[in-house]
């Protein structure tokens, strides 16, 4: 492996790690947890099951995080011919991804919020 494959892998790493221990801590919260920057989470007696609740809130943000490892492959194991693919498919994890997670969530809340 060359040297910008390893710093490839270093930044991508220090870059998932936020999403990756925000979905540890999530997983292993007491407490329902929250989506929405800036908005309270909902409080325990209106969730149905907070342990589910909370672990599928952490793994989603635990797959989203490690998402990010795959759209690199390209460009480290094939090089910079691979760039535009890479390129493509971070673009995809960001914004897909964050689509993604806003509907799962919606799902969640529809599944574990009292109504």
């Amino acid at each position: 492996m060359t040297a910008e494959g390893i710093i490839t892998i270093v930044i991508v790493a220090i870059s998932a790690a936020p999403e990756v221990i925000l979905g540890i801590f999530q997983y292993r919260s007491k407490e329902p947890v929250g989506f929405w920057s800036g908005k309270e989470p909902p409080k325990r007696e209106e969730v149905t099951d907070v342990k589910a609740y909370n672990q599928k809130h952490g793994i989603m943000w635990m797959v989203y995080g490690l998402g990010f490892f795959p759209c690199f492959v390209p460009i480290v194991i094939w090089g910079e011919k691979f760039a535009l693919v890479t390129v493509a498919l971070f673009v995809i994890e960001c914004i897909g991804g964050i689509f993604v997670m806003i509907a799962y969530h919606n799902k969640l809340d529809d599944r574990y919020l009292k109504k």
